[in-house]
């Protein structure tokens, strides 16, 4: 077998299960405001199979909720000011949903999003 250093050959499940095809993506993007757009960012991501994405600039108060048609579906978790400028946010594809642990709102600029995949 060929030497792959992405594998972390000191974590036999988590290399199994890239050798394997699984596979977890990862973005981020400066949106400029979700406002009447969170519809149509949610297709661009479930077109390039993403499974989280950041996004800044979401200009927007703080909340969460889901966008987009079933088998397409994200949840965006998000914060931002009263004033509703700056903001920051994450969606999450539906698959990984249930993987949040925990979400940490700190201010417009910093939200941190804790998630477990697979066995730790």
């Amino acid at each position: 077998m060929q030497h792959n250093p992405m594998l972390n050959h000191d974590d036999p499940p988590r290399a199994n299960k890239l050798r394997k095809g699984w596979s977890f993506r990862v973005g981020t993007w400066n949106i400029d405001s979700l406002t009447g757009r969170a519809g149509e960012l949610v297709e661009v991501l479930a077109e390039r199979r993403m499974d989280v994405v950041c996004v800044q600039e979401t200009r927007r108060g703080s909340g969460c909720r889901f966008f987009g048609a079933i088998g397409r579906r994200y949840k965006l978790f998000w914060m931002g000011s009263k004033a509703k400028s700056d903001g920051v946010g994450t969606f999450v594809a539906q698959k990984w949903v249930d993987s949040v642990v925990s979400v940490e709102r700190h201010s417009e600029r910093v939200l941190v999003l804790k998630m477990v995949l697979g066995d730790c």
